[in-house]
């Protein structure tokens, strides 16, 4: 059985949230980041990491890959145009959400009081803004890579949400709507309950 290392309320959620969606079991042990639990895991004490046997993966996007390939779910196959085309997409949503927000925790609440750089934020939220309508732009179905929910429509959501709550201006109808269409999903309801 999987454990998974991390707090929900971190990009653990999206590890979780997948392994709920696609119905595998899981042991749950909810490190706070930097944490003597995390650094079990992770020397660097981040979170998430994954223990699959004696493997110890870190970092949430590589999990979710690893995870979609050995279980065949929510991914295209490796070495298909279809995969790269959602490797392309998961990488500009690390690049142009993720990061964004990242970059905004870290002059919260991360950094030392003393290298923090408030006044950043504002640009922060302005590339965010601008991102989130190229995303919204690029929604041509109910999934970002048509039909089906992949490993991309879980880190946007996941993105989505954390904007939410670090107060970034609201994204426009299309994208709120797609966002609460997968907040609805009953894994993703399951994984936010715990």
């Amino acid at each position: 059985m999987y454990q998974v290392i991390g707090a929900t309320k971190s990009r653990a959620f999206r590890v979780i949230w997948m392994l709920n969606e696609i119905g595998v079991p899981f042991e749950h042990i909810a490190a706070a980041p930097r944490s003597e639990d995390a650094r079990q895991y992770n020397p660097s004490g981040k979170i998430p990491a994954l223990v699959d046997g004696d493997a110890v993966l870190t970092d949430s996007v590589a999990i979710m890959t690893y995870l979609g390939d050995k279980h065949g779910a929510l991914t295209a196959s490796a070495g298909t145009v279809a995969r790269a085309k959602q490797d392309a997409m998961t990488l500009w949503l690390i690049d142009e959400l993720d990061a964004i927000l990242w970059s905004a925790a870290k002059h919260s609440f991360v950094l030392p009081e003393e290298h923090r750089v408030p006044a950043v934020k504002d640009t922060l939220k302005f590339e965010f803004e601008r991102s989130a309508a190229q995303l919204s732009e690029r929604l041509e179905g109910p999934f970002l890579m048509g039909d089906h929910l992949t490993i991309p429509d879980i880190l946007a959501c996941h993105c989505l949400n954390w904007a939410i709550g670090a107060k970034f201006p609201r994204t426009d109808d299309k994208l709120f709507a797609y966002g609460k269409s997968l907040r609805d999903r009953a894994a993703f309801q399951a994984t936010s309950a715990m």
